[in-house]
């Protein structure tokens, strides 16, 4: 850990930073964030269908989340908050970068959205409402670019409602995710060089044990592919990346 983080931060500057500078180009399907706009479409698809199982809900109604809080943890400029409040959520977007928000705001006011989007950590969210609660915690391909995996699982399992749902996705430690989002994806400019540190990388093995430490059982484990075909897609295969989901233990 660097010694000019305070220990009591999750937070690390340096991907703070690398991701702020992207913000004005977040919402660019054909930009510097294309990537994470073709990602989206599975990541709700997978939202969508641990919702209804975990709720029992209506799989054909348009909200599914009326009358339920979400926390988007990560939310940079409100890729997935956006859809969240669509689904009739009260979302709360939790980033760690000031420019990420800023833009996060502007567009959520373009769209008709009321967001509540703040600047900082799981553990400033915490500190600053330690009852407060969420039914949904989502926090997309965010782990991987925090300087404490363990303090940030037990923060996001310290927001979560009795009865809630929290969902993870982050890129697995293989060889196969080292060449297909680093070699590949960063060095054909298909995802900003320097995004990926592939030794922060966890394994299912490991993040689930993370989140059993913090008083989580994991219902579901999916995995994240990519077909020259087809794009991305839900799979069973694990190794380039994947999701969890979890309910309080």
């Amino acid at each position: 850990m660097n010694a000019s983080v305070p220990a009591t931060t999750t937070i690390d500057p340096a991907e703070a930073a690398h991701f702020g500078k992207l913000a004005a180009d977040w919402w660019n399907p054909r930009g510097s964030s294309a990537m994470l706009h073709r990602l989206n479409p599975v990541r709700l698809a997978y939202v969508r269908e641990r919702i209804d199982d975990h709720w029992q809900g209506d799989a054909d109604t348009l909200k599914p989340l009326a009358g339920r809080r979400a926390l988007d943890v990560g939310c940079g400029a409100g890729l997935l908050s956006e859809p969240l409040a669509r689904l009739g959520a009260d979302v709360t977007g939790l980033d760690a970068a000031a420019e990420n928000i800023a833009v996060a705001r502007l567009h959520a006011q373009g769209q008709g959205l009321s967001i509540d989007y703040r600047c900082g950590g799981i553990e400033d969210l915490r500190a600053s409402a330690p009852a407060d609660r969420f039914d949904l915690v989502v926090s997309m391909e965010v782990i991987e670019h925090v300087i404490d995996p363990e303090a940030f699982v037990a923060g996001l399992a310290g927001a979560i409602a009795p009865g809630g749902l929290a969902i993870l996705s982050t890129p697995n430690r293989t060889a196969r995710s080292r060449l297909a989002l680093i070699t590949l994806g960063e060095g054909l400019g298909m995802i900003p060089r320097k995004t990926h540190d592939w030794s922060k990388f966890l394994k299912p093995e490991e993040l689930i044990a993370l989140m059993e430490r913090a008083g989580l059982r994991v219902v579901d484990q999916r995995g994240l592919d990519f077909s020259p075909t087809r794009g991305f897609r839900l799979s069973a295969d694990c190794s380039v990346d994947y999701f969890l989901a979890a309910v309080p233990a």
